[in-house]
């Protein structure tokens, strides 16, 4: 017969020896792999941050172009709304006219006008009548002709209208979609900067600020304008240094990068599109050899990021969320080709 004997238990003490060993070997290779790479995860995330600002910054302008839009097509809607109030106005004011002139041969009764003729006691007065009344039917028929004519235009402005407004809702909706995806990115880079510690915050923005050049004592060299206007635009972005930069802003206070070049050049009263890459054939375009202050800048492939040369190899812009305007090498930013505007 098999034997039921209990297992024998492990002491107390065992149990504790083990665990606290374990603990300890845990804790170790904790701290190994915290020290390990420390300064290759604040490189790790800065790289992060940087992708998650640039692809942010491309929703922006896309958000810009589709604010555009949505403020063009307002516009329209309203003056064809405008117009459709006003030929329902002259519609109806035609209706009346006609409805009047109905009205008065009603009341002179419907007699056959040869009988008018032959009861009447002048015959010549009832000929002027009858020529009168000849004259009326003829203005009654154009009557009729302006209110279809007019019927017709205000369908189609209706139509027009329903369509524009159909546009609009579209828009609005992509609008709100664009805005999602910027404020998206912009939490995600947010939420990789607040798993890091102080110190490691502090390094990521100390890496930031060695590109930008400073706000001061940048060596711009002495090269001149290519015109009035781009001297003006460029010296009214400086006045924009250290102001912040916000997506979908164009001033006066904080920008985005083509809100500040926009706002820059309508203070030397020259209208920029409001995206980059519209801006982008807002004038003539230059390599970088061609280069002089106050020209416009383009980056990346898609154009998405633009700012205004301000000399010596130097770049004024609004950078990225989280930063401010100021100088930068040309040379951090893939450069794509200059605009004279």
């Amino acid at each position: 017969m098999a034997s039921h004997r209990r297992p024998k238990q492990t002491s107390r003490t065992r149990v504790t020896v083990l665990t606290a060993t374990a603990a300890a070997a845990v804790a170790l290779s904790a701290q190994a792999a915290q020290a390990a790479p420390a300064k290759q995860s604040v490189k790790s995330v800065k790289a992060k941050v940087d992708a998650l600002y640039e692809q942010a910054e491309q929703a922006t302008e896309k958000l810009n172009s589709a604010t555009e839009k949505q403020q063009r097509l307002q516009q329209q809607v309203e003056v064809i709304q405008d117009e459709v109030a006003r030929e329902q106005g002259e519609l109806n004011d035609l209706q009346d006219d006609l409805g009047a002139l109905a009205s008065a041969q009603y009341r002179s009764g419907g007699i056959d006008p040869t009988l008018q003729l032959f009861l009447s006691a002048d015959p010549d007065s009832y000929l002027d009548k009858a020529s009168t009344l000849e004259a009326l039917s003829t203005r009654q028929a154009e009557g009729l002709r302006q209110i279809a004519e007019k019927k017709r235009s205000l369908d189609q402005r209706k139509a027009e209208a329903a369509g524009k407004l159909s546009e609009l809702g579209r828009t609005r909706a992509e609008l709100g979609k664009k805005k999602k995806q910027v404020q998206g990115r912009l939490a995600e880079a947010q939420r990789l900067l607040n798993s890091l510690t102080a110190a490691q915050r502090a390094a990521v923005a100390a890496a930031d600020a060695p590109a930008a050049g400073g706000s001061e004592h940048v060596d711009l060299g002495n090269a001149t304008p290519a015109s009035g206007r781009a001297a003006a635009a460029l010296a009214a972005a400086e006045t924009r240094i250290n102001m912040p930069y916000v997506f979908s802003h164009s001033g006066p206070t904080s920008f985005d990068c083509s809100g500040l070049t926009m706002w820059a050049y309508a203070q030397a009263d020259v209208r920029l599109p409001r995206t980059s890459q519209d801006q982008a054939n807002a004038g003539t375009r230059l390599s970088m050899s061609q280069l002089q202050p106050g020209d416009l800048v383009l980056f990346y492939g898609d154009l998405h990021h633009i700012g205004l040369y301000a000399g010596n190899g130097m770049v004024l812009h609004a950078p990225h969320s989280g930063a401010v305007v100021r100088y930068e090498s040309i040379n951090n930013m893939p450069f794509q080709f200059g605009v004279r505007v």
